[in-house]
């Protein structure tokens, strides 16, 4: 059950970014649920954008954006560890902005292991900020 503000959100992006941002959304929930996390799962809007949060880990953001219709991101707290360890791991795969986001093209296909192995580092951060590499 998606959360209505979230909902009217993903009713606004375009067909092929919303199509793509269901399917980012689709990873975090499996991931949720593979984790068992499912209790303290929340999806919400944050600063307009569709956020995933569970209990221990760091926020998951995503969006599609006007300025850049061609592409679409997840966003991550950027003083956290993740984009940077993201970019130690997958600089081959991804593409980053700075330390705030993993940015994807909506022509290309979803790098989807890269993209998962980065959500679950983010749904359990606070276990793995300590570590080098987050563990990795």
């Amino acid at each position: 059950m998606m959360n209505p503000q979230v909902q009217a959100k993903f009713d606004s992006y375009p067909a092929e970014a919303k199509k793509k941002l269901f399917e980012l959304r689709s990873l975090v929930i499996e991931l949720v649920a593979e984790e068992g996390l499912e209790d303290s799962f929340e999806e919400t809007l944050k600063w307009g954008e569709p956020s995933y949060i569970v209990k221990g880990g760091s926020t998951i953001r995503m969006d599609w954006k006007e300025k850049s219709p061609e592409q679409y991101a997840l966003y991550f707290n950027c003083n956290s560890r993740l984009v940077e360890t993201f970019r130690e791991l997958y600089s081959d795969i991804l593409t980053f902005e700075g330390n705030r986001a993993v940015v994807f093209n909506l022509a290309d296909e979803l790098p989807e292991s890269a993209t998962k192995h980065c959500l679950q580092m983010a749904l359990k951060y606070h276990q793995l900020k300590n570590l080098p590499l987050l563990g990795n």
